[in-house]
């Protein structure tokens, strides 16, 4: 199985460190995101990966080049212009030959996580999805007291409760059979494609991650990871 990772995004939220160094090479004790994810996949028996990458992409090809050094296999799709995190598979239909009933991993660039991913896979397999949703609850804390109204009468006031939310993970196990829903040329999210195929009643399932899980989508995360040594050690160590 083909492993694909998303990793042409600009990075805004960490600005100014993303000036210089896309995202995904953003360090991690002493290895870039990008590699941490790799080392995991590998663990559980990938071996080919395809980046998509986009902006400072020959910085990654650089750093990675073939994937030889870290022993896999890594090919690129280069945009030349955003597509979206659905948009750019497209090109993953024009480059490789895929079988009807194959299906491939695509997750972000920019995931840590320690999630068992031959259960997702088996999981996805088992229950014969075209897309297997990994997500995850999240319980979070409102900033503000939350009212209770009935008839405008006031029945009850809670102060900033917590609240338990079902949150797509950015990883995903795909049908083959689905790349040809993506249109060429064209900007596509991943949350529209999905919708979308739920409207015409294909199977998009949700396999619950119960594993360590963060999407390092602004500094505040990098904080936590580096907050916590013990996290920190797990993620990096092979």
């Amino acid at each position: 199985m083909k492993a694909i990772i998303l990793a042409g995004g600009i990075g805004v939220r960490l600005r100014p460190f993303t000036f210089s160094i896309p995202k995904p090479l953003l360090p991690i004790g002493e290895k870039p995101i990008l590699q941490i994810i790799i080392e995991r996949l590998k663990k559980f028996g990938f071996s080919e990966f395809v980046m998509a990458i986009g902006y400072k992409s020959k910085m990654v090809q650089t750093y990675f080049g073939d994937g030889s050094e870290l022993g896999v296999c890594i090919h690129y799709l280069v945009e030349e212009k955003p597509s979206g995190t659905a948009g750019s598979l497209s090109q993953l239909r024009e480059q490789f030959k895929f079988g009807k009933e194959e299906s491939f991993l695509l997750m972000n660039g920019d995931i840590l996580t320690k999630v068992n991913f031959g259960k997702m896979i088996e999981y996805h397999t088992k229950k014969n999805m075209e897309i297997t949703v990994g997500v995850k609850n999240i319980r979070e804390q409102k900033q503000y007291g939350v009212i209770n109204i009935k008839n405008g009468m006031i029945q009850k006031i809670t102060e900033k409760p917590f609240s338990t939310q079902a949150v797509s993970t950015g990883i995903y196990v795909i049908k083959s059979s689905v790349l040809n829903e993506i249109p060429p040329d064209t900007f596509l999210s991943m949350p529209s494609l999905i919708n979308s195929l739920i409207a015409k009643k294909r199977s998009v399932g949700a396999y619950n991650i119960k594993e360590f899980w963060l999407g390092m989508e602004g500094m505040q995360h990098f904080e936590n990871i580096y907050n916590n040594k013990d996290i920190r050690n797990k993620l990096i160590t092979k």
